[in-house]
């Protein structure tokens, strides 16, 4: 068994697809069916259908840039644009709940500050199935968030240098990525990471069976989560997607016992890449767990991993090797890989993270905020307490009066000097503080609470699956407060007096900033 370096894939044809599978595989199946993981039909054809009606109004969208634009006739006909599904659902690994991320392509005349942000902005506002619609312009991908027909999507925007993009583009083509601007190449790399991960594996159907299978095991074990310093969707596709790629007659089963053997040994920080030797190595490979994207020279999967996480995840990928390594025995169970992590169990104190706003919309805005930025106050416990697990599940004190949301941490010490967690938060105050958040500002409080405090009625030890959790992001949200908002009409750089839509101008001077 390899336990460092990377490997090479070899090709090997699916033939294990075709014949029977042993009874583990079987069982592992059941289990993933009978915990809903799996999407309906119905739910395959309304994603199916929201895809191609964003296709049908990107069109529309492309072809009003290019008559503003003034570009003759012929090429307005000619023009076009399109959508690109990525993440889970462009992987085949999403489920009833999952959100769409759906990459935007468009020609070299359509800005992304005016056309995408303003222009294709107020167009969906105005369609019926649209709602919520979002600008999310300063994360490190600026994209538009909105829900269609119920469903979230988060969308994008990668600009190429071609007057018309085909809707097969290959994102792999060097001549489509030639001159592109930096945002355009961050946003294209998730499609194309994508692209290159289904090209690869032997078999789509155990990758994507496989993929599920970690997926469901790093969330009720705690260790899913990029902004709590886990792994995020595609540390797991990568890190699926290598041992698929080098076991000849693999099953589900003997895949998720080899997943959990590879990387419980696996000699950090050496890098765990889709294709040996592709690009010559530079420098050391960044974080403490660096997993390498297969779309091009020394780009690394965005990590948040600290000390404490990395600790963790390797203790769960070593206690699954374990509860895996006799899969093949008669009286095996599935359910010991899945059972959710005692957080009450295991931790005498946690860290509590109190999170509260006015109403929903804000608290949604102010939660989302707050996480983006949770890196930073976990690497500060950490240099207070030395060590910190981050329970990403979300809880709710029903008894409050204002809407919230509360994180426990769990801190691994016997005794506690409690005040010590006021410089904490001051400290994490000023990095809230110091951001580009724009919407109400909520209140933030941080306490040390023991393991006999936890709320009784949502146990950190149970499965918290049927809670809503707020989406991890945030967006910039503008009072309609008439002294404090005013519509400005933005003009087209290319049509003279035509006014491509409103932006909301706010004055920030007489907000409060109570936290």
């Amino acid at each position: 068994m390899r336990t460092g370096g990377a490997t090479r894939y070899k090709g090997f044809p699916p033939s294990m697809s075709e014949k029977l599978e042993d009874e583990p595989s079987i069982s592992l199946r059941q289990l993933m069916a009978n915990e809903g993981i799996i999407p309906s039909l119905e739910d395959r054809e309304k994603r199916r259908v929201v895809i191609d009606r964003l296709r049908m109004i990107v069109v529309r969208w492309v072809k009003t840039v290019a008559w503003k634009r003034r570009l003759p006739q012929h090429q307005i006909d000619a023009t076009n644009a399109t959508i690109i599904a990525y993440g889970s659902y462009g992987l085949g690994v999403y489920g009833s709940e999952s959100d769409i991320d759906a990459l935007l392509i468009g020609p070299f005349f359509a800005s992304m500050a005016e056309d995408f942000f303003i222009g294709l902005r107020d167009m969906l506002i105005t369609r019926r199935e649209v709602s919520e619609v979002h600008c999310v312009k300063d994360a490190k991908v600026p994209l538009i968030r909105f829900k269609f027909d119920g469903i979230l999507v988060d969308l994008p925007y990668a600009q190429l240098r071609v007057l018309s993009v085909p809707h097969n583009v290959d994102v792999l083509n060097p001549f489509f990525l030639r001159d592109i601007d930096e945002t355009s190449w961050k946003s294209l790399s998730g499609v194309r990471a994508n692209k290159f991960i289904l090209q690869l594996v032997p078999s789509l159907e155990l990758f994507q069976s496989l993929l599920r299978c970690v997926k469901l095991w790093a969330k009720r074990r705690g260790v899913y989560g990029n902004l709590n310093g886990f792994l995020g969707g595609v540390h797991m596709a990568v890190l699926a997607a290598f041992v698929c790629g080098y076991e000849r007659n693999a099953t589900l089963s003997s895949l998720l016992a080899n997943f959990f053997n590879t990387f419980a040994h696996w000699q950090w920080p050496i890098p765990v890449m889709l294709l040996d030797d592709t690009y010559p190595a530079t420098g050391s490979p960044p974080g403490l767990m660096p997993i390498q994207l297969p779309c091009g020279p020394h780009q690394f999967c965005n990590s948040n991993i600290t000390r404490s996480t990395f600790y963790k995840i390797m203790a769960e990928f070593l206690r699954g090797h374990n509860v895996t390594k006799d899969y093949l025995n008669p009286n095996f169970s599935w359910k010991n890989l899945f059972e959710p992590y005692p957080y009450a169990n295991t931790y005498t104190w946690f860290t509590k993270i109190h999170l509260s706003a006015a109403n929903q919309e804000d608290l949604s805005n102010w939660v989302g905020w707050v996480k983006s930025r949770f890196r930073c106050l976990l690497l500060k416990i950490e240099e207070v307490y030395g060590f910190c697990d981050p329970n990403p599940t979300e809880y709710v004190e029903t008894y409050a009066k204002q809407p919230n949301i509360v994180f426990y941490w769990g801190l691994q010490l016997r005794t506690i000097n409690v005040s010590d967690i006021e410089s904490v938060e001051t400290n994490f105050l000023k990095n809230l503080n110091s951001g580009s958040f724009q919407g109400p500002v909520g209140r933030i409080h941080l306490s040390v609470v023991k393991a006999s405090q936890l709320p009784r009625n949502s146990d950190c030890a149970s499965d918290n699956r049927s809670k809503k959790v707020t989406r991890t992001c945030w967006r910039i949200r503008i009072r309609e407060d008439k002294q404090q908002c005013k519509n400005v009409p933005v003009y087209s750089k290319h049509l003279p007096g035509y006014v491509v839509g409103y932006e909301k101008i706010h004055h920030r001077e007489d907000e409060g900033t109570e936290v």
